[in-house]
């Protein structure tokens, strides 16, 4: 009895001189709440409202507006090349020489058939017109009458073949000429001078850079949301480009063309934007990312996407009232905006938002704001 009795002093002298000594160590305890745990410190931002448009990136690849192919279109050898591959060249100027001398005598020749059936046709005509008048009156027969009327429509359908190639003459002798059929940029010869060259065979091509095109395809979602926009009136229809080197092209294009349809194996659609070149900055052939905007927001909340977590009912976040109680907000979530999640319903403008120590945070349970 007297040793239980020795036991209980030691262990009631044990505990008030550790009470003693903690509290010299560790000074005062921490407020607590409820169980005994203090409120989690959390980070809070005012919920604004701001204008932002939701655009995204695709890659593009760049074409000139216009892309000929230029091909002799007589046959015969290649005199001269007359200008320098690169160059800018205007329509109609001269690209090539094709050797004259045989469509020369050729229309020489056509000529020559021309002033013939010309002769024919003018005496044919003088004969049929005096038989008509005299068959007439009876002093000749319906044969001589007959004979005179397809003599003379010989003599008409052959000045017209005459006529016809004497035009055919001339149209050879100017494709002797290669000239160019729009103005722009020319590329390397296929052939050189003193080749034989058959029509129809190429000899360059050119390329109209001024405007450039762009062509890109969209997804089908995507494209649902760009049309939307555009039967709401926003104001989407410029579109940007960045370059191989990621920067920004000075002049914003549009897109002048949609397929028809979507193609079925990649869910996508063909489409086609135009840009100015003025200074020739944008090559044919050029991979480019295309910046289209498919939506704008006059005034709409953008919150990061970290405070988003999984509710019960879906997406929500966490604001803080005027009690500095957490409260759980289901939202509506909209598209990312430059790494931004867009916040359609769930949150109004001037709400303390739970933007950092939202994972500890409780529906209803009080926290510690650390910020102003």
């Amino acid at each position: 009895m007297a040793v239980s009795i020795m036991s209980r002093i030691k262990y009631g002298s044990l505990v008030t001189g550790l009470a003693v000594f903690l509290s010299a160590c560790g000074g005062e305890t921490p407020q607590q709440t409820g169980g005994g745990m203090p409120p989690p410190l959390v980070t809070v931002e005012a919920v604004k409202l701001q204008p932002t448009q939701y655009t995204i990136e695709l890659p593009g690849r760049l074409e000139g507006s216009r892309e000929v192919q230029v091909s002799a279109q007589v046959s015969g050898i290649l005199l001269e090349r007359r200008y320098h591959e690169g160059d800018y060249i205007k329509q109609g100027e001269t690209l090539f020489l094709i050797d004259p001398e045989p469509y020369e005598l050729a229309l020489e020749n056509a000529k020559a058939e021309l002033a013939s059936a010309q002769t024919l046709y003018a005496q044919a005509e003088r004969d049929w017109l005096r038989i008509k008048d005299l068959y007439q009156t009876d002093t000749v027969s319906e044969r001589e009458y007959e004979q005179a009327r397809a003599t003379f429509e010989n003599s008409e359908a052959r000045l017209a073949q005459a006529e016809a190639g004497k035009r055919n003459a001339e149209r050879n002798l100017r494709f002797t000429r290669v000239e160019a059929p729009i103005s722009g940029y020319t590329g390397s010869e296929q052939a050189s001078e003193g080749n034989l060259i058959q029509a129809g065979q190429s000899l360059t091509y050119l390329v109209q850079t001024d405007p450039m095109y762009v062509q890109f395809s969209m997804g089908e979602k995507d494209l649902s949301i760009y049309r939307t926009s555009l039967r709401n009136g926003d104001d989407i229809e410029d579109i940007a480009l960045v370059t191989a080197g990621g920067e920004r092209y000075e002049h914003t294009g549009s897109i002048n063309f949609i397929d028809n349809r979507i193609n079925a194996s990649t869910s996508r659609i063909g489409m086609r934007g135009v840009f100015k070149n003025p200074n020739q900055v944008l090559s044919s052939g050029e991979f480019v990312r295309v910046v289209v905007t498919l939506r704008t927001y006059d005034d709409t909340i953008v919150v990061p996407q970290s405070v988003i977590s999984q509710g019960p009912n879906g997406p929500q976040v966490f604001v803080v009232n005027e009690q500095n109680l957490a409260q759980a907000r289901p939202v509506q979530l909209g598209p990312i905006v430059n790494g931004g999640q867009v916040i359609l319903e769930g949150l109004s403008q001037g709400e303390q938002l739970i933007v950092n120590g939202h994972v500890a945070v409780r529906h209803g349970a009080p926290v510690q704001v650390t910020n102003p």
